[in-house]
């Protein structure tokens, strides 16, 4: 009944759903950029993972970012705006937190979103 979809990492999957609810995680792939390409990666990711599921950016209820230099936030928020696009109906509710990340990761997203 629940799905999950394999990451990378040993413990843990990129994604679950059960019924309609859909969970997923992203990090860049590519940790050697700055918060601008991590962020338009990770969030590549993210769009990724929820299709992958059934769902979609535009279904989004709730979301969690992690950042590793709040200084960065400004930018990210740019570029968070800018990929859920101008239409409130389907902003979601949003927290950001500055957080110490491993190694040379900037930003991490978690969302849950219905499909």
């Amino acid at each position: 009944m629940i799905e999950r979809k394999r990451g990378i990492y040993q413990g843990r999957n990129k994604s679950s759903a059960y019924k309609d609810l859909v969970w997923t995680v992203a990090t860049a792939s590519d940790t050697t950029l700055d918060i601008v390409g991590q962020t338009k990666l990770t969030l590549k990711t993210i769009e990724q993972n929820l299709v992958e599921l059934g769902s979609n950016k535009t279904r989004i209820v709730s979301a969690q970012v992690f950042i590793a230099n709040m200084q960065d936030k400004p930018e990210m928020d740019k570029l968070w705006c800018e990929w859920l696009g101008k239409d409130s109906e389907h902003w979601p509710q949003r927290a950001c937190l500055g957080v110490t990340l491993e190694g040379d990761v900037l930003i991490e997203v978690t969302v849950t979103a219905v499909r």
